[in-house]
This record gives C-alpha cells, sequence and structure tokens, in this order.
C-alpha cells in the first residue's frame, strides 16, 4: 500500500467529482464542455487540495484525449519542448484528439518558460490545462492568460468533505478491511482546511495508526495523532481568502494586534511571503494613501525585501509593515477618486481634449489651435494660474476629495486657495 489515499480514490468520471458544483455540476460551466469534448485552454486557480489535477485528468478521460503532465518545480524549458514535440505527433491539428498538457504550479514557471509554450498553444497542438494556486494575473505571462479561461476552484466545504471521506471508505479495499467507524469528524474536518487530500493524508495516518480490529476515529485521537506528526496545518480551518480579508480589514481597522495575528496565521500556514506583502502594497495606497505616502514605500520596500530573504526572516519584515500600516492614519481619497473618475468616463464617453491641452509637433497642428492659449504655470506667480483642465461637458467635476487627516487638511486648503470653490472639497 505505497500509493496514497488520495491517489488510490482519485475519481475517473465527471460523475465522480466531489465539490466544484459552479464547475462540474450539472449546470456547471465546464460540464457540457466536458461533454461535447470542445475543451478550451485553461487555468484552475485555487487553494491545495481542491481538486486542480483530478479535473484535468477527468477532462482528458472524458473527452479521450492523449493526457501529458508536467511540474513546474522540476521542469525546464527542454522538458517542455521535448513533451509539446510529443504532443505534436500524436494529435492532429484543431481536431478533437488534441492532446491535453497539464502543468502543475504553472505560477513557478519562468517568462522565458511560459513563452515556449505560446507556439503551440495558439496553433492549437496543446490544449493547455494550468493549476496554480497564485493569481494567475500576476503569476502568468499576459499572451498566455489571454489564450487561456480561467476558473476559480473553492476550498471544500463540510458537506463535500464528508462525502469524500464516505466516498474512500466505500471505495477502498484497505479502508474496508480497517472497519473504520467515523464516531467524530470535527477535528479531522478543521485540520484539513477545505484541503480534500490533506483530509484523506490525515484520514490514512490516524487509521493506520491502530491496530484493533474496528477503528473508532474520535477528535481526541486524530489530534493526539497529529500531533505526533511533524507536519504543520491550518488549525482552525478557514479558507485562504477569508485570513488575508481578515488581515487586511483589521489593518484598515487601524487594529494592529488583529493584524499580527492572521499574518502569523498566514506565516504558521507558509503562505507564499509575495502574496502577504503584494497585499500590504495594495492596502498602502488603498486604504492609506495621501494620508500617509510614505506607507506606499514601506510597503514596497517590504514586497522587495522578503522576495530576498524569505522565510523564517521575512516574517520580522511582514509583521513592522503590517504595523506601520495599521497605525498610520486612514484615507481612501485615492482610491474614491480613480473609482469616480472611471464611472464617469463610462458615462460620457471620449470627450475631447480641450485646444489649449493638445499636443502640437507640427506647424499645421499649431495653425490649427493645438496648444494655443495654454498658459504655463511655472511663468506665473506662485507657479499657479486657473484655466480649464477638464474637457467641455464636465468643468468643476470633483474627483478627489482630501480625507478626514491631517495631511490632506492641508492638501484640501492648498486646494481651496488656489480654485477658490471651483471644486467640491
Amino acid at each position: 500500500m505505497n500509493e496514497p489515499l488520495a491517489e488510490r480514490i482519485r475519481p475517473k468520471r465527471l460523475e465522480e467529482l466531489i465539490g466544484q458544483e459552479h464547475l462540474v455540476g450539472p449546470k456547471g460551466a465546464l460540464s457540457s464542455q466536458i461533454r461535447q469534448g470542445a475543451i478550451p485552454s485553461m487555468i484552475f486557480w485555487g487553494p491545495p487540495g481542491t481538486g486542480k489535477t483530478t479535473m484535468a485528468q477527468v477532462i482528458a478521460g472524458e473527452s479521450g484525449r492523449p493526457f501529458y503532465t508536467l511540474s513546474a518545480i522540476n521542469s525546464g524549458v527542454k522538458d517542455i519542448r521535448e513533451v509539446l514535440d510529443k504532443a505534436r505527433q500524436t494529435g492532429g491539428l484543431f481536431t478533437t484528439k488534441n492532446p491535453i498538457l497539464f502543468i502543475d504550479e504553472i505560477h513557478r514557471f519562468s517568462k522565458s518558460q511560459q513563452d515556449s509554450l505560446l507556439g503551440a498553444v495558439e496553433k492549437g497542438w496543446v490544449t493547455l490545462i494550468g493549476a496554480t494556486t497564485e493569481n494567475p494575473s500576476f503569476e502568468v505571462i499576459p499572451a498566455l492568460l489571454s489564450r487561456c479561461q480561467v476558473y476559480i476552484l473553492k476550498s471544500l466545504g463540510k458537506e463535500d468533505l464528508l462525502a469524500l471521506l464516505n466516498r474512500a471508505m466505500r471505495k477502498d479495499s484497505w479502508l474496508k478491511s480497517k472497519n473504520v467507524d467515523l464516531a467524530e469528524t470535527d477535528m479531522l474536518l478543521r485540520l484539513s482546511g477545505g484541503d480534500g487530500r490533506k483530509l484523506l493524508n490525515i484520514f490514512e495516518l490516524v487509521v493506520s495508526s491502530e491496530t484493533q480490529d474496528k477503528v473508532v476515529l474520535t477528535d481526541q485521537r486524530v489530534g493526539e495523532v497529529v500531533q505526533q506528526q511533524p507536519l504543520r496545518y491550518d488549525k482552525t480551518g478557514e479558507q485562504h481568502y477569508d485570513i488575508v480579508s481578515a488581515f487586511i480589514k483589521s489593518i484598515r481597522g487601524s487594529d494592529p494586534n488583529g493584524a499580527v495575528y492572521w499574518l502569523a496565521r498566514m506565516v504558521e500556514a507558509g503562505e507564499d511571503v509575495k502574496f502577504i506583502a503584494r497585499r500590504m502594497l495594495i492596502s498602502a495606497s488603498e486604504d492609506i494613501g495621501l494620508a500617509n505616502p510614505t506607507a506606499l514605500v514601506i510597503a514596497n520596500s517590504t514586497f522587495q525585501a522578503v522576495q530576498a530573504i524569505g522565510y523564517p526572516e521575512a516574517r520580522i519584515i511582514l509583521s513592522q509593515c503590517a504595523i506601520y500600516l495599521a497605525t498610520s492614519p486612514k484615507s481612501n481619497a485615492s482610491y474614491t477618486a480613480i473609482k469616480k473618475a472611471q464611472q464617469e468616463v463610462r458615462n460620457s464617453g471620449d470627450l475631447d481634449v480641450p485646444l489649449p491641452l493638445r499636443n502640437a509637433p507640427t506647424q499645421l497642428m499649431k495653425e490649427l489651435g493645438y496648444g494655443e492659449a495654454y498658459a504655463y504655470a511655472h511663468d506665473y506667480p506662485g507657479n499657479f494660474v486657473p484655466m480649464e483642465f477638464l474637457p467641455e461637458g464636465i468643468s468643476g467635476a470633483s474627483f478627489y476629495r482630501p480625507g478626514e487627516n491631517k495631511r490632506e487638511e492641508g492638501i484640501r486648503e492648498f486646494l481651496k486657495n488656489r480654485w477658490k470653490g471651483k471644486y467640491d472639497l
């Protein structure tokens, strides 16, 4: 019994899949495509143990396509080219038998490795299915991402996890011989953290530790066995996205204790330092902004530093930044301003640039009035002259309103003195 339980009971058919109803349920986004064999290249994005690899294998099996797999952890450009050559020889161009190339951890591929996939995907030699736990918008190159559909997988819920356990006891001959009684499951479900593979690994570990003819699984016994193992688990099972949400909301709410606690939860779970630092970089602008512009500088320095240092020391830098952001004055004025401006653009369309503001690189353009009447601010007292900078029709529109904090109060007074009531501040 060298093969792990998760592998022994891995689903082979569409109807055997557990969870991800929004994708593979009766009305799921992928169900009809799988049955018809019209499979686009795609990226599966979601937490570990949610079925990304299994779904890729089921898609290949249901559509009758050859299946090739690479792991981004140990594959180079040479390996990619070898697989693509095999795939090109196996399937016909743009036929239903085009091979599927599954790449696990695709976010770990470098730009050059991802570039090497473009031709094969574009010409239809392979249908690419990539799996990633990271946001593909940041980790997959735009050229490749534009050729793929992105599908988001969710952590498995309680009912899904229980269904997975029951399926394991029905399907696996070794478990049947152990005569398992699921007396209690709360601890097992919490330790899994919505990760189906982790759930089955822990379950198999606990069952294999028992020597009696009948195995009674209790919360106490699960806790005892897991604590003996040099493994790290998410202790309460909250979803990856819920924890980072709590982290950012603690920063926004100016609670350094909450911020450090949720940071510790992510660190203990082995969260990618780039993911944590990236979220703080966003928060520094979205939640703090001009109330303390230095926050963005600190967050950017943190992002660069943690990549250079890595765990375990990176946790100290992350903690310093989280506390700094949480204790900074807050303003979402920049976020609100661009949101309002974008909405105005959607509402009013492509308004003409006022003639004084247009570029005039040629004599003809100058004769047409481009740049005419533009007042160069530095030629006037105080380096300011009141002229119109918005298109006709939205003159006086206010997008930026300074926040209620010491620094932006100064900005408010500066703008009032300059514009004499033109803008609603």
